[in-house]
């Protein structure tokens, strides 16, 4: 699986969700934000990590007794078990969050292994608990009946959908208060780069409103005063950094 460097996921716990999404638009990738996914609490951490996945199938009931969670190679527990350090688990549950995908305690011990967060296009069990947790979770609502009386785990870090987005292992996945967002691996690099500048610009365009300026040539940058007052206002600001 790809293994973010710590220099880009430091600069992507500085980003928000939105600005990623602006620079997937602009290199023509307009469909990685995983759809009506919320945080369980807001206010939390930025989250940032690669993809290690979890699908769900229909559950088959002659194949899904509750008697399945006995056997220490059921995928669910599995991929709790071995889900990195570091990582996000992502859960496609088809949308569907009549069953939880998970509860707290098999949240609780990814947080106890350090993963970075888990997303899920279902629902939780023990939500208000999760809520509580120093830990990234994003799901689509509280559900209480196990998962089993719906979802059966059939595949661990193999390509999914999640809320209408393809995750494939190793992609990169950030999330906020505004969502959840799926980064190719391959491009990360360039895109925590690409978007420091943007949020750097956004900070001084933030300033520029709230003193009094118009937008017009500012937001997007194409007056040249404006351009030149802001390679000023960086340099002064790398100053201020030292």
């Amino acid at each position: 699986m790809y293994q973010l460097a710590d220099n880009t996921r430091s600069k992507l716990k500085k980003i928000s969700t939105a600005t990623v999404a602006t620079c997937l638009f602009k290199r023509g990738l307009k469909n990685q934000y995983i759809q009506n996914v919320n945080p369980v609490k807001s206010g939390k951490p930025t989250m940032v990590g690669e993809a290690y996945t979890l699908r769900y199938i229909p559950a088959r009931e002659d194949l899904n007794p509750i008697e399945v969670f006995r056997d220490p190679k059921h995928l669910q527990r599995v991929a709790v078990e071995e889900c990195p350090p570091g990582a996000v688990m992502v859960i496609d549950s088809r949308q569907n969050a009549r069953a939880a995908s998970a509860g707290s305690i098999l949240v609780t011990r990814l947080m106890a292994r350090k993963v970075a967060g888990i997303v899920t296009d279902g629902g939780f069990r023990d939500a208000a608990e999760i809520a509580e947790l120093p830990f990234s979770s994003y799901h689509q609502r509280a559900s209480a009946p196990t998962n089993l009386t719906l979802h059966q785990a059939i595949a661990i870090n193999d390509p999914i959908a999640c809320g209408d987005v393809a995750v494939f292992p190793g992609d990169i996945v950030i999330g906020d208060d505004d969502g959840v967002m799926v980064i190719p691996a391959n491009i990360v690099d360039e895109v925590a780069e690409e978007c420091t500048q943007m949020t750097q610009y956004e900070t001084f365009v933030m300033e520029k409103v709230q003193q009094g300026n118009p937008i017009i040539g500012l937001y997007p940058l194409v007056d040249p005063k404006i351009s030149e007052e802001y390679i000023k206002w960086k340099k002064k600001e790398s100053i201020n950094c030292l």
